[in-house]
């Protein structure tokens, strides 16, 4: 029985690299999804105007259909990712991942009030936060992988 166990370590080993790609690719995916959509709403809101009376609310709907699933892989990826590469981090790694942990939560926070604003003022307010701090996230995430 040990000689079967013995025997099946490598492939789980060799599939590892396999897993990684998967892990990043879809942390990388949704985090377009998540990021380049906001930017994309944004540059949409002026046109959906334009089209009358609640188009952007319509829109707006439609794109969190797939912002929060989107941001669920985030967050589920990312732990991943932080499960797979933290061991053995410098300190400095890990005050980064601390900062981007609170940036990310305060990005999901920021769009969750942002979808329940009622004043013109609360939707751009909560709508740049939450830009922002996706954009820091973003940046944060570059400066860990490197």
């Amino acid at each position: 029985m040990a000689i079967a166990l013995g025997a099946r370590a490598p492939a789980l080993g060799a599939l590892a690299p396999a897993l990684d790609g998967v892990r990043l690719s879809l942390h990388v995916l949704a985090a377009a999804v998540w990021v380049g959509g906001q930017a994309t709403m944004a540059g949409l809101v002026p046109t959906a105007r334009g089209l009358g009376e609640g188009a952007a609310r319509t829109l707006a709907r439609a794109f969190s259909r797939i912002q929060w699933p989107a941001y669920a892989v985030l967050v589920v990826t990312g732990l991943w990712n932080v499960s797979a590469v933290h061991a053995g981090q410098p300190p400095a790694w890990q005050a980064v991942l601390g900062v981007k942990i609170a940036v990310v939560a305060l990005a999901g926070l920021a769009a969750w009030m942002h979808g329940r604003a009622a004043s013109k003022a609360a939707l751009a307010a909560w709508g740049a936060l939450s830009s922002v701090s996706s954009l820091a996230a973003l940046v944060l995430g570059v400066f860990l992988a490197g």
